[in-house]
């Protein structure tokens, strides 16, 4: 798939992966095997940005993926997102959809809102973030009924 298949069809919380077509390196070759791992990965898709206009310059739509957190003892230090343009070249592979009946969290309302957290439920939901503490945050529980259009329109993944 293309970047701008990801755009328009996968839903919000879909585990995506990206790849450049490039065999992987053996494990003794750390660093072509760190350079391959930078263009081949997977990640949630949290946010879609569609393309803004700009007196100077337009930016074109494009999505963005979280792909790891680092830390310890229960607490994040690094959160790594990736933003890629609908325009990049590498090529990518739904996963995974979120299930029906699982709860997206984002941190706000409107265009720019940015998937937090995805809770099996929705009291899970509620739970995670009590503990949290997003206050404008948005509850959006996932459907059968988006599951149901991939299926009809041929996107499972």
């Amino acid at each position: 798939m293309s970047a701008h298949s990801i755009f328009e069809d996968a839903p919000i919380g879909s585990i995506v992966a990206w790849s450049d077509g490039t065999p992987r390196p053996p494990e003794r070759f750390t660093r072509k095997l760190a350079a391959w791992r930078n263009n081949n990965s997977k990640g949630r898709l949290i946010r879609k940005e569609p393309p803004r206009s700009r007196p100077t310059y337009s930016p074109p739509a494009g999505f963005t993926l979280h792909e790891a957190d680092f830390g310890s003892g229960g607490v994040i230090a690094i959160r790594v997102h990736r933003s890629f343009s609908v325009d990049t070249t590498l090529q990518f592979t739904v996963v995974e959809r979120p299930v029906p009946g699982s709860v997206r969290v984002f941190d706000r309302a409107g265009d720019n809102a940015e998937l937090v957290h995805l809770a099996p439920h929705r009291a899970a939901a509620e739970e995670w973030l009590s503990r949290h503490g997003y206050p404008n945050a948005v509850l959006d529980d996932v459907t059968a009924d988006a599951v149901a259009a991939d299926v009809v329109e041929g996107r499972v993944a």
